[in-house]
């Protein structure tokens, strides 16, 4: 073992050395004390920041201030019967806890649906946070009054915000209940109409009725306001029973107001029958080398026979056109434009009647069939052709098979068509009287000769023509009709 004692001469040296190591670890010593106690200290505070940080956490989680969010649909200004809504509610965070349906009036709640979710799982996370459901409303069960009725939905979750009842939502909707039908009745107790012609109604209904007319089984006409001169809530219809019409039509009155509900009412007509004449078309080259320059621009690229592209124009235009001349039913004038009996061109002889049914041949093979659904009118080529009746221009232009056109609307649903003109002389919108010019007579579209196509609709459908030539007619199916509407 070493001992300075043992070397005497190291004596000197160890000492020094020994004496250094004593100090240095004195200074270690007290250096290292500190840190500890640092390390301690930041450990406390960061264990003291960890348990506030949780417990503000914890506190934001079950006081939390979203509210659940709350979507109804539909939502009807008015009810009027039975009626099933869709329903969803969520709520993110803490989960909904209950949920509240009613409708109130005049003081009593009637409650409609109720429900209560429970608390499921740590804070809630395993409980209801979307819910969706389809429930009735019934009126009758319900035992609604007529009038003003508040629809509430109330939601609450499972916050302990507001004293522990959670955060509370509440969706309103105001609404009228209307479960009463607007009455409706015809003024004349016996009707008359033709076949393929054209007929007139005159009825009231009361101020709830928002939308009226007349159903001819599936197809509906319009009435419009009687005028200043009529009593409140007299209204005028005219309608028409299409030529091709199979069976006894279902024929009736019917009016609606702006909460759904409608009604309707009785309408006697007696209907005449009426028989068509048959026609038989023969297509010659000649013909089509003719008229087929004209319609270069519709079949643009199309390659084949004539006789194809003449039955492309027969059928696909003519369907097209039908359709241009159904839509100008929207443009009519809710007031009586016309007046007195509908004149017809002058020195003309009927060349084709309304309704006759065409079959089309070609080389002695029958390739089509189609209806005339006008009148042939011929006079002197480029004959001037006047208005029928006053009115306003509402179509003036080219129109397929129709060629250059003309159509003059005369007020609630009415309108008169000038077609295979070769000149127009009217603008639109322009107004015109009745004998007033409007175009000259020609054979533009799918015409062979010169002569004017004279057609008459009824809301868009075309109408038998010489109805409106005879004072007879227009005296006993129309004048007298208004004349019930006067005060």
């Amino acid at each position: 073992m070493f001992s300075a004692d043992s070397y005497p001469e190291a004596h000197i040296t160890l000492r020094p050395i020994l004496s250094l190591w004593a100090t240095t670890s004195y200074i270690q010593g007290e250096q290292y004390m500190p840190k500890k106690r640092n390390i301690g200290l930041i450990a406390a505070v960061i264990s003291i920041v960890v348990v506030f940080g949780f417990l503000a956490w914890f506190l934001m989680m079950i006081f939390e201030s979203e509210k659940p969010k709350i979507l109804l649909a539909p939502l009807p200004e008015y009810f009027t019967e039975k009626q099933e809504l869709l329903l969803t509610v969520t709520d993110a965070k803490r989960g909904i806890r209950r949920i509240e349906v009613s409708v109130k009036q005049e003081g009593r709640v009637m409650t409609v649906l109720e429900k209560a979710f429970p608390f499921v799982g740590l804070l809630n996370r395993e409980g209801t946070h979307r819910f969706e459901t389809r429930f009735p409303v019934d009126l009758s069960s319900l035992n609604l009054a007529q009038g003003r009725a508040d629809f509430y939905v109330s939601v609450w979750d499972y916050s302990r915000r507001n004293g522990g009842d959670g955060n509370h939502s509440i969706f309103e909707h105001k609404m009228i209940v209307d479960t009463i039908p607007p009455a409706i009745r015809s003024l004349s107790s016996l009707n008359y109409a033709n076949i393929g012609g054209s007929g007139l109604v005159v009825y009231q209904t009361n101020s709830d009725a928002t939308k009226s007319g007349l159903f001819v089984n599936d197809t509906f006409f319009p009435g419009f306001p009687a005028g200043e001169d009529a009593q409140e809530g007299m209204y005028v219809c005219y309608f028409a029973l299409p030529f091709d019409i199979q069976g006894k039509p279902e024929i009736y009155l019917w009016a609606e107001d702006r909460a759904g509900n409608h009604s309707r009412g009785i309408f006697n007509c007696h209907i005449r029958q009426k028989r068509f004449r048959k026609d038989k078309m023969n297509i010659s080259d000649r013909f089509l080398e003719q008229i087929l320059p004209y319609f270069s621009s519709y079949l643009k690229n199309m390659t084949g026979p004539d006789i194809d592209k003449f039955l492309k124009i027969n059928k696909d235009l003519r369907l097209e056109n039908a359709r241009t001349f159904y839509e100008l039913r929207t443009k009519t004038s809710p007031k009586m434009l016309w007046d007195g009996v509908w004149i017809r061109l002058k020195n003309a002889a009927n060349m084709a009647r309304f309704g006759d049914h065409r079959t089309y041949y070609y080389n002695g093979e029958k390739i089509d069939e189609q209806t005339h659904m006008g009148v042939d009118l011929a006079s002197l080529a480029n004959s001037e052709v006047q208005a029928a009746n006053n009115g306003r221009v509402i179509f003036a232009g080219d129109l397929g098979i129709y060629g250059l056109t003309v159509v003059l609307d005369h007020g609630q649903g009415l309108a008169s068509t000038y077609s295979h003109l070769s000149g127009i002389g009217v603008q639109m919108d322009q107004e015109v009287m009745k004998g007033d010019i409007i175009g000259i007579t020609g054979q533009t579209g799918l015409a062979g000769g010169d002569h004017l196509h004279y057609g008459v609709m009824v809301n868009g459908l075309f109408v038998n023509p010489i109805e409106w030539w005879d004072s007879h007619w227009i005296q006993d199916n129309v004048t007298k009709k208004l004349d019930m509407l006067k005060k």
